[in-house]
């Protein structure tokens, strides 16, 4: 079967309707279009040796770079699988419902901290706090809210190496949520009247001791709206990331 080398649409045997050098999901002649890629190519390597002297050099090979690592957020398989397609559709579905829950939250304690999802980030917040505490004191307390938000940003790096995207999306969205998990502690930087863990003391409250030792506590609901916003942008990005993702895994879904 013929495949297309701008956007990868595989001909079928529904595809008669089409001519045969012409792409039934794009339009364009194969031939033609090869013709221009490589022509393109060509221009490229002819100039290379004015470019290595000219002042927009550098310019140049920035948007060279930034093409590559759009390339790589973006990859998709060749062929995807319709069961896999499918189940990730119904995983953003449920994340997306989600995710716009958690905003409509408005910064709410109550809510965000009943959710199951809040016990996952504390397990990784407590960790934070001994991961750092060769950094001294300052860094200690806020090693937990810090690992907290770099724990998934880890993974998500490594769904991008691996290729896996649409993986690497929900871990942004997550990274999103953690944001918005931390923000009511923050808040209540100033009057440490959330529940802590269980024997702990309002004398052990991260945001609290932060922003004192930083000397402005009496800030700390500013600061706290300002991380329930950034989660919330974080958190949508990853969506949209994941959707755009689905739509270029659906153009190489195999058919069933």
């Amino acid at each position: 079967m013929t495949q297309c080398p701008k956007c990868r649409y595989i001909r079928t045997e529904n595809d008669s309707h089409a001519l045969p050098g012409v792409c039934p999901s794009c339009g364009i002649v194969y031939a033609k279009w090869s013709a221009a890629q490589q022509q393109s190519a060509t221009s490229v390597t002819k100039t290379e040796a004015d470019e290595a002297t000219d002042p927009g050099y550098e310019v140049i090979e920035d948007t060279t770079l930034l093409q590559k690592a759009t390339g790589l957020v973006f990859d998709v398989p060749d062929r995807v699988d319709p069961v896999v397609f499918w189940g990730r559709g119904l995983l953003f579905v449920v994340f997306f419902i989600w995710g716009w829950w958690f905003i409509f939250t408005n910064g709410s304690w109550q809510d965000i901290g009943g959710s199951f999802l809040h016990n996952i980030n504390l397990a990784f917040h407590e960790f934070g706090h001994v991961l750092f505490r060769p950094f001294g004191d300052f860094m200690t307390i806020l090693g937990g809210s810090l690992f907290q938000i770099m724990m998934p940003l880890i993974v998500m790096v490594g769904f991008i190496r691996q290729g896996d995207n649409f993986e690497a999306a929900i871990m942004l969205w997550w990274t999103g949520q953690n944001f918005i998990d931390l923000s009511p502690y923050i808040s209540d930087g100033e009057y440490r009247g959330l529940p802590l863990i269980s024997g702990m003391g309002e004398e052990s409250h991260d945001w609290g001791n932060l922003l004192t030792m930083m000397d402005t506590v009496e800030n700390a609901h500013v600061y706290g709206r300002m991380s329930f916003i950034v989660g919330c942008v974080i958190l949508l990005l990853g969506l949209v990331w994941a959707g755009y993702v689905l739509y270029l895994q659906k153009k190489n879904m195999t058919p069933f």
